[in-house]
């Protein structure tokens, strides 16, 4: 296996989630619009995060169970297309995304909104381009198929 640089390390997706959960904590404690108190909201924002987390967990174990990497910038020794992954392509990041726009939802921060779809731009951009052409390269044209009918994001 080949070493990981530092910067490798630290350009990880949950990085990349702290670092937009930060900035969407600053923005609602710094820049607050207007709470919204109302359980519709928390239950909302409770099972966004959750799940998100759930998500995570459940396509990590598929990933270890077909002995492949969850690691992102190294190769899948397995593509795994069941489960989780038969909904998206990417369940990991999908939930990364749940959880923060659970938490823009949990600490009212409505103008943070718009780091949602930035972090998943940015997600795709640093990791998920990289993956899916290293899964074209070492897969061909089962990965094909299944990007033909598994959706990158939901």
């Amino acid at each position: 296996m080949p070493k990981m640089s530092l910067v490798k390390w630290v350009d990880v997706p949950p990085t990349w989630l702290l670092l937009f959960l930060g900035l969407t904590w600053i923005q609602a404690t710094r820049l607050p619009v207007g709470r919204i108190d109302h359980p519709l909201a928390d239950l909302v924002a409770g099972l966004l995060i959750g799940g998100g987390l759930l998500l995570m967990l459940v396509a990590v174990v598929q990933m270890r169970q077909n002995h492949t990497t969850f690691v992102p910038h190294q190769h899948a020794r397995f593509l795994v297309t069941n489960g989780a992954f038969a909904r998206s392509r990417n369940p990991i990041y999908l939930g990364d995304a749940m959880v923060l726009l659970g938490f823009v939802l949990h600490w009212s921060a409505w103008p943070s909104l718009v780091l949602v779809p930035l972090f998943m731009w940015v997600i795709t951009d640093r990791f998920i381009s990289e993956e899916e052409a290293w899964l074209r390269e070492d897969f061909g044209p089962q990965f094909e198929q299944w990007a033909k009918v598994t959706r990158r994001w939901i």
